[in-house]
């Protein structure tokens, strides 16, 4: 058991008295390259992290749900068998989870819970699906409810879409769901189909640098770039004649050879999601033959694209990559998630991690306003009941 469950099931016995009839834990996730390509229906490679999202849960005999957050040190009550209003509150994660089991016509009795984790919120590590899968997943134990991961990945989807209001692709949930450890998870955003390749050993290291500059994915740009890419698409569709569903369907030729029918703007935006679904695929092969340097090459040609063409980095997150890309041993970095803040994630050679650590210390509260945060991360399997 880990160490932030154990402290969840404490808090549960001094808040509601007695012990969790059930306990689940879902990882936060960092995706390593293929961002902004999962809503395109392109391909993402992330891995789930050693950083969790609890919920410890016991029955109770009315529909009333009680629920209280250790992250927000506050306390929700709602009726599991009535229509559910959102708040814009952490408490949405929960109602949207509970509704979404609601319209699947699968019963929820009320419950005492707490919920807790130490998946960094609003650092793009995806606490929002880590919650969403522990949710789904201690429920599921306490109603006696039954699913996939993949069908538990697309019920937190749907809930973070329609309750919370976020127009997120499948990722986060999905390898929050699926993962394995010791491996990433290389997904088809189309078909949900995925390979889980295994990661470099003890050759290289994950190494996520928070920035500190915490972003609201509701409220950012990120539905903005979405649309574009939908305009996008369906403007190339038309100029090329043929049926194109989604950028995943679009070439890097006839992207230029149908230029004229985008703005500058969207030109750069769709040409961000193109090239990166190439870069992905290629970066997969790259680990599969071990080829980590030319892995690291990707990664930063990456962040350039994100920053240039798809405008989703900022000053902090760019200087934690140029930090990151002058320090020895650093095989590549990017910034990762949906941008506009959050966390950087960089393939780092294992004997050169504590460089690149002095490195961002020596440099990065200098030069800005923050002081970042530093994970060296092992990937961890999805979503488990551990009570």
């Amino acid at each position: 058991m880990t160490e932030i469950a154990a402290r969840v099931i404490s808090a549960f016995r001094t808040y509601f008295g007695g012990a969790p009839s059930a306990v689940a834990q879902a990882p936060g996730r960092v995706n390593l390259i293929g961002e902004h390509t999962d809503y395109n229906e392109g391909f993402v490679f992330p891995a789930a992290i050693d950083r969790w999202a609890v919920l410890a849960v016991r029955p109770r005999t009315d529909s009333q749900a009680v629920v209280f957050s250790l992250y927000h040190d506050d306390e929700a009550f709602f009726a599991t068998d009535a229509r559910l209003e959102k708040t814009k509150t952490w408490t949405d994660y929960v109602k949207g989870v509970v509704d979404e089991f609601q319209k699947l016509r699968l019963r929820v009795g009320g419950f005492d819970a707490v919920l807790g984790g130490d998946v960094p919120i609003g650092a793009g590590l995806s606490s929002s699906a880590a919650v969403e899968m522990a949710v789904g997943k201690a429920l599921m134990a306490l109603n006696g409810h039954a699913m996939s991961g993949p069908e538990l990945a697309l019920l937190g989807q749907r809930a973070e879409n329609r309750f919370v209001g976020v127009n997120c692709g499948i990722m986060d949930q999905f390898v929050s769901a699926n993962a394995r450890a010791g491996h990433a998870l290389f997904l088809d955003c189309r078909d949900l189909s995925y390979d889980l390749v295994p990661l470099a050993g003890d050759e290289a290291r994950i190494v996520i640098c928070n920035s500190g500059v915490s972003r609201g994915l509701a409220d950012s740009a990120y539905n903005n770039r979405r649309l574009a890419c939908e305009e996008g698409a369906a403007r190339l569709a038309r100029a090329a004649g043929r049926e194109i569903r989604a950028l995943r369907d679009v070439t890097p030729d006839d992207l230029e050879t149908h230029r004229g029918a985008l703005s500058d703007e969207i030109y750069r935006r769709c040409r961000h999601v193109v090239t990166e679904n190439d870069r992905t695929r290629r970066a997969v092969a790259c680990l599969r033959s071990g080829e980590i340097e030319t892995f690291g090459g990707l990664m930063n040609a990456s962040h350039a694209s994100l920053r240039d063409d798809y405008e989703v980095s900022g000053p902090e997150l760019d200087l934690l990559v140029e930090i990151a890309q002058g320090a020895p041993g650093v095989l590549g970095a990017r910034m990762t998630g949906a941008g506009f803040g959050g966390c950087t994630v960089n393939l780092v050679k294992a004997d050169a991690v504590g460089d690149l650590v002095k490195a961002v210390e020596d440099r990065y509260s200098a030069e800005t306003d923050y002081k970042a945060e530093v994970y060296v991360c092992s990937a961890v399997n999805g979503v488990e009941r551990v009570v």
